[in-house]
């Protein structure tokens, strides 16, 4: 069973950039896909960005296409969310997920193990 610990969240004004990162212990975390989700107030909890476990799958939402990339060092147990031109709308709890054996699934029922989450802020 593997943990799942976001950092990296923060105030940034819009057009920024921040890095989310995913760290993960308790498993072998070669062997997982991990996804990222986002959650504003009062709305429902978003795909944004996954990768597959062999890592060479990738996928995204359309609102972030472009400007998110996701990466994985399988060294560091750690999954990344490069975030850029950021936008007010980007605001939201961001929170990672990961499925064993998965691919770079956009649903969030396919994920069995969710970190806490970290706050993003993006002022205008």
């Amino acid at each position: 069973q593997v943990q799942l610990v976001e950092s990296g969240g923060g105030l940034v004004q819009a057009g920024g950039s921040l890095r989310l990162s995913c760290a993960a212990s308790g498993g072998t975390f070669s062997g997982y896909a991990v996804g990222w989700f986002r959650q504003a107030p009062g709305k429902e909890r978003k795909f944004v960005a996954a990768v597959s476990w062999s890592g060479d799958i990738t996928s995204y939402a359309d609102s972030v296409k472009g400007r998110f990339t996701i990466s994985r060092d399988n060294a560091k147990s750690t999954v990344y969310l490069q975030m850029s031109s950021l936008k007010p709308e980007d605001t939201a709890v961001y929170y990672c997920a990961a499925d064993w054996r998965g691919s770079a699934w956009s649903r969030l029922g396919e994920y069995d193990y969710w970190g806490q989450g970290t706050q993003v802020t993006v002022s205008s």
